[in-house]
Formats: structure tokens, sequence, C-alpha cells
């Protein structure tokens, strides 16, 4: 059983999107590389949803798992945690990434409100969070350009 030093963590949030889970990917090499605990975080609306929140958090705990399962190879190794926290994506990430090493982030290429890094997280994330951030993209989503 590897011991990772609580400081040497890779934050990672995931929503199950193309681009979080090209995020997941990217922060699984970092842990790995960095010989770091990677920490997995579903961020929940509060004010969304009917089912009850214990229920909530339980089924998106299985979720996650299972999207972890499926990207971040067994013979790595990692040190793993998965949280399903309840707030605004931005300001948890960043808070969940105050002793990290590393907070990778999944953005789109544009979003409606015309921000190139697509919606709301990206730029608050980069404003509040002290460590390193990455930015990451699913590239096999983006348009191909006529030949």
């Amino acid at each position: 059983m590897q011991i990772v030093p609580e400081h040497r963590t890779v934050v990672v949030g995931v929503d199950g999107s193309p681009n979080s889970m090209a995020a997941l990917r990217r922060a699984a090499r970092e842990a790995h590389e960095r010989h770091a605990r990677l920490e997995v975080i579903r961020v929940l609306d509060p004010g969304h949803g009917t089912a009850p929140r214990v229920l909530r958090t339980a089924r998106e705990w299985l979720e996650l798992r299972e999207l972890v399962a499926d990207v971040v190879p067994r013979e790595q190794h990692l040190t793993t945690r998965l949280r399903i926290v309840y707030g605004t994506p931005g300001e948890t990430l960043a808070e969940a990434a105050a002793h990290a090493e590393v907070l990778v982030v999944g953005a789109r290429a544009h979003s409606e409100n015309g921000n190139l890094l697509g919606g709301d997280t990206v730029p608050e994330v980069r404003d509040r969070v002290r460590c390193s951030l990455v930015i990451c993209a699913d590239q096999t989503t983006a348009p191909t350009e006529p030949v």
C-alpha cells in the first residue's frame, strides 16, 4: 500500500462530460508521475434534484466510482479519494485544491456567454486557486475544419 503525504495531492473536478473525462485522464497521469493522491470531486448544485440528499449523494458517488474505474488504469495503483460536494463548481474546486499541488479542470472550447474557456468555472478557479492549474478539453469532440 502506497502512503501519500497529505500535501501531495492532485485534485480534479468530474461531472461526466467529455472535457471532465479528459481532465480525469490528465489528473491520473499527474498523480501517478508525482506519486500523489488523486482526489476526484463531483460538485452538485444544492438546490437541484428531487431525491433526498443522502440518496442523491450515494447515487452520484457510485456513478463517480464507475467513471474513475473506466478511466484510471488499475495497474497505476493510485491512492484515490472520491468526494461528492454541494456548492458552486469554481468555489468548491478552489477550496478543495487549497493544499494540492495541481488542480485539473475540463473546459469547453466556447460557451453560450462568450467565454472562450467555457462557462464560469475556469475563470473563477483561475482567480482563486493557489496551486498549479491545468485546463483540459476532450480533443475527440472538437469540430474538424474542412480540408
